[in-house]
């Protein structure tokens, strides 16, 4: 993996000039623009701090970019990985999700040096639609206290909703009409201006502008440290290991999530570069940035596809922008921090409402339901509803087991069909056809014969009873298990104990081999496997 990497930089950098250094620098302060607000909302939204998300926009952008499986990935928090941090933060504390955040880096480490790229390629995509449209939800309810300028109780999201109806529910509207206007603003911002400023830079600008011109009594942000290590941070000596055990669930979660993001955004982006994603060092890399974050006081980084696509539109030429990126970032908090700290969290909560909305893949939606593909539509449905209620882990495994529960039903759907056998419509002179095609039928098989489906094959034999001649064509056929064999051969023998003659046309390899094992071959005859109909009716 190490050489691949260096073989990959030189790659990368290969007529590397100031031309193309101009345009890293350029494409890495833009994506420092759009990040900057983000990081400080996603710190907020995940129940840490908006320093804690600049940070971890700072150092794992910063390692993971190095490090990365391709020079356009751009990572630091996420709106995803926010919704799932909220219930960590609150059952277990900071210190919670930072070990969670180690141990997570741990596994994604491990997933990298084990090759365990590709296994987002097996999660279906109304899966990952629905735990996407599900994290929206989330986050825009772990929001809601934030907007209004309420406190909610509980450890969730939803339980937060909930306790509305029960704590009382007093907002106020002065919090409340910043972050309408935040929201305002940033639906309604011409997007050929965000090449200028992002949309989310300017409302925070101005909601802070207006915070402090009119000395508005509103919750802000708070203290944002001049320092790349925060005072609250996890330490070797404050690893509590006796606790590791319960957050080994909340630290797969976190690598789950940090896995699929990664991976579907280096996807996403490996389409517009046409520079493919390394998915192992790419792992790997992210390992490493989580490893070292919860160090310094960040909280869990993955790759983001909307601060990679800003990087990849403005132009970047290789991971040096996102080195930019980082050191874009750094520069804000060492100067910023005053201003930043008197940021509205109505403003900051207005963002993220926004950015929970756009997250979800609405034209995938609307095809799957104007489609109406049901099966798809209940694996999206529950996934979400699975992602709302319980946790993200939950939901894909919920979502995979329907999926392989709908695919074993559509596997089981073995069609069969019956045809006379009508040698005009051959093209071959009729001498050459009429021995075999005789009084003869072809039986056109489609689907894979597992134990599921053999009964199908039970008719057979009756629906062939006036035939002299059977010509079994499987091209069809995608797979045979053991018990499909056994039943298909017992078929064969009631058909031979009618004195029919047998001949199978059309194998995939998969299925010949398992016709040669279970002995379907020997019985037959190899003389009786033809590759189609037309050269077994003529004995080619």
């Amino acid at each position: 993996m190490l050489g691949k990497y260096v073989r990959d930089l030189k790659e990368e950098f290969s007529g590397y000039n100031a031309k193309k250094f101009t345009k890293d620098i350029m494409a890495g302060l833009t994506v420092a623009a759009v990040a900057l607000p983000l990081a400080l909302a996603f710190g907020v939204g995940s129940g840490a701090t908006a320093a804690s998300g600049l940070l971890t926009a700072i150092i794992g952008g910063f390692v993971i970019c190095l490090f990365g499986g391709a020079f356009y990935q751009i990572s630091g928090p996420t709106g995803a990985m926010a919704a799932i941090l909220m219930s960590i933060v609150a059952q277990y504390g900071m210190i919670g999700v930072f070990e969670a955040t180690l141990m997570a880096g741990v596994l994604l480490v491990l997933a990298g040096i084990f090759r365990l790229g590709r296994l987002t390629a097996f999660i279906p995509m109304p899966v990952i639609t629905g735990f996407t449209s599900g994290i929206a939800v989330i986050i825009a309810l772990g929001q809601l206290d934030n907007f209004f300028g309420v406190t909610s109780a509980g450890s969730s999201a939803v339980q937060k909703f909930f306790s509305y109806f029960t704590n009382g529910f007093s907002p106020d509207w002065i919090t409340v009409l910043i972050g309408v206007l935040v929201i305002l603003l940033m639906v309604f911002y011409p997007k050929k201006w965000n090449a200028v400023i992002p949309a989310s830079l300017l409302s925070i600008i101005m909601a802070t502008a207006a915070s402090i011109f009119f000395s508005l009594d509103v919750a802000t942000v708070g203290s944002i440290p001049t320092t790349l290590v925060l005072e609250e941070r996890l330490t070797f000596s404050g690893i509590n290991v006796a606790e590791m055990g319960n957050l080994l669930i909340p630290a797969v979660s976190i690598a789950m999530l940090g896995m699929v993001e990664s991976l579907l955004c280096g996807a996403s982006a490996g389409r517009m570069t046409g520079v493919h994603l390394d998915n192992d060092r790419e792992l790997v890399a992210q390992g490493i940035g989580n490893i070292l974050v919860p160090f310094f006081g960040g909280i869990p980084a993955t790759a983001a596809i909307a601060r990679t696509s800003v990087a990849i539109k403005s132009g970047a030429k290789t991971r040096i922008a996102g080195l930019i990126h980082a050191a874009g970032l750094l520069v804000s908090m060492l100067v910023l921090a005053p201003v930043m700290s008197k940021i509205p969290l109505s403003a900051l909560a207005g963002v993220l409402m926004v950015t929970a909305w756009r997250m979800n893949e609405w034209n995938t939606i609307r095809y799957l339901f104007s489609r109406k593909f049901k099966g798809a539509i209940l694996k999206f449905s529950v996934t979400m509803l699975a992602t709302i209620l319980f946790d993200l882990t939950v939901a894909i495994v919920i979502g995979v087991v329907i999926a392989l529960i709908l695919l074993a039903a559509r596997q089981s759907n073995l069609e069969i069909h019956y045809d006379e056998v009508d040698a005009s419509r051959m093209h071959r002179p009729q001498d050459m056809l009429e021995e075999r095609s005789e009084n003869a039928a072809v039986v056109y098989i489609s689907g894979a014969i597992l134990f599921s489906n053999v009964q199908a094959l039970d008719e057979m034999a009756k629906e062939l009873e006036h035939h002299e001649t059977v010509f079994l064509s499987m091209r069809g056929v995608s797979y045979l298990d053991i018990s499909g064999a056994q039943a298909f051969l017992e078929m064969l023998r009631q058909l031979r104990a009618s004195k029919k003659q047998i001949f199978i046309c059309g194998l995939a390899e998969s299925v010949e081999q398992m016709m040669i094992r279970s002995g379907i071959t020997e019985y037959v005859g190899e003389d009786n496997f033809y590759w189609s109909v037309e050269k077994a009716l003529i004995g080619e």
